[in-house]
């Protein structure tokens, strides 16, 4: 019979003491450093920081109860500075008493700045031990003094082992619960924990609602049954949070790396997950010139098209535009020296300050700059294919203005020979000046 009035099967589960705890073995294990705090009677401050359903809150409780403390639980999406002030001043009238408090505040990373420099203090005077949880990297969504307090705990998601083992817990405690003596089968197990995805409230919920479901008449769970609840799996994805920065570096560091199924898997994997398709159509934009540059020039036009194409169907026909430019920028030749001579010549310009235009290639629209030597000396490259290596574009105070060095990839190969050439001609023309120039200060040495 349905018993309406069961919490959830989670919390009907929860193990009371660590030694039922299943998962986390590298902090509960023998060597794991929780145990080794608790094998001292004491208990650090911590940051929980893992994926939905891998124990956090249950890990709070346990650790609260190993040590004999006064435990408060609060989520920060709606707890706030007052509730922080309460249960601070019990902590202290605890420490009084040689007692501890321990705070649990779920969901940590939604604490504003002001909210989390609270904690601080009680944290610091150890009024309170904070064990915060989050789904979020501490690094980005906790401030630093609070970090500097407080261990950063990295709990992992349950692996299949443990979340089966967690599943056959849960067909006991079902049929105690409802009253029924229902065998599931081991493929069943395997099943719905390959579904959770090492979140083991996902797959409880999800046994229950398979046992809920099935006939009165049945006394046995098989795959059958999971039928249609078996839907597609949720990606884990924040398009504000790591896992958005975890995968769009996966993404161009695949193309980076010339492996087109790993770049095309990871351009699916977030248009599946949402992301919006212009910001991966722009990424790629970006790709083209810093990854790809001039050895393949033309990346960056088929990158521009990708994003016009998307723009022009939408979705989800335009997405194959964007596969297929991915595709050709992971294949293609790659060379980042125009990257480089970018940050070769802001660097030069930061150090060398605001150098003056070289006389040479400086514009004499009138007479009088014409008379002060403006545009002297130029020869139009046009007209003249010998003695352009004369012309001098760069300030002479540079410290060094070998800015582009291009790969020996794709088409930069020709734009080294040509380079090459140019450097040859103006060897060439300058040796041939050097002899009318003797005797006076002469023209510019070569830069090369």
């Amino acid at each position: 019979m349905l018993k309406k009035s069961l919490p959830p099967l989670a919390h009907r589960l929860r193990p009371q003491s660590l030694q039922e705890f299943v998962g986390q073995g590298h902090l509960l294990g023998e060597n794991g450093f929780i145990t080794q705090m608790l094998a001292h009677e004491h208990l650090d401050s911590m940051i929980f920081w893992g994926p939905p359903g891998c124990g956090k809150t249950t890990l709070a409780i346990l650790l609260a109860g190993a040590v004999e403390a006064d435990f408060y639980q609060l989520s920060a999406v709606t707890a706030g500075v007052g509730d922080i002030r309460k249960i601070a001043k019990a902590g202290r009238e605890n420490r009084e008493r040689d007692r501890r408090t321990v705070l649990f505040l779920d969901e940590i990373h939604r604490f504003n700045k002001a909210q989390q420099d609270f904690l601080l203090a009680p944290v610091e005077e150890g009024s309170l031990v904070l064990l915060g949880a989050t789904t979020e990297n501490p690094s980005f969504s906790i401030i630093t003094p609070l970090l500097s307090r407080a261990r950063v705990a990295v709990l992992k998601a349950l692996d299949s082992v443990e979340s089966q083992i967690l599943l056959r817990n849960a067909v006991v405690r079902l049929n105690v619960d409802y009253g029924r003596e229902i065998a599931v089968a081991e493929e069943v197990i395997k099943r719905v924990a390959d579904y959770a995805e090492g979140d083991a409230r996902r797959g409880l919920n999800f046994l229950e609602m398979a046992f809920i479901n099935l006939d009165s008449e049945r006394v046995d769970l098989t795959v059958a049954d999971l039928g249609t609840l078996l839907v597609g799996r949720e990606l884990a994805y924040d398009r504000d949070g790591e896992e958005h920065y975890n995968q769009i570096s996966a993404f161009i560091k695949s193309m980076r790396a010339g492996d087109p199924d790993a770049s095309l898997y990871w351009l699916g994997r977030m248009l599946q997950a949402g992301e919006e398709p212009l910001y991966l159509a722009r990424r790629m934009i970006r790709f083209a010139s810093e990854d790809v540059g001039n050895a393949a020039p033309q990346a960056l036009q088929l990158a521009i098209n990708a994003r016009q194409a998307y723009e022009t169907l939408g979705s989800p026909e335009g997405e194959l535009a964007l596969f297929q430019v991915a595709a050709y920028l992971a294949t293609a030749p790659k060379s980042d020296a125009v990257y480089l001579a970018m940050k070769r010549v802001m660097k030069e310009i930061k150090r060398s300050g605001n150098q003056p235009v070289p006389m040479q290639v400086r514009n004499a629209p009138t007479g009088l700059m014409q008379g002060l030597g403006y545009g002297e000396g130029y020869v139009n490259p046009h007209r003249d294919r010998v003695n352009p290596g004369l012309i001098e574009a760069l300030p002479e105070k540079l410290h060094d203005p070998s800015f582009y060095q291009p790969s020996e990839n794709g088409y930069e190969i020709t734009v080294r020979q040509r380079m090459a050439e140019r450097e040859k001609i103006k060897r060439e023309a300058i040796s041939a000046a050097q002899p009318a120039a003797a005797g006076s200060s002469g023209s510019r040495g070569d830069r090369s």
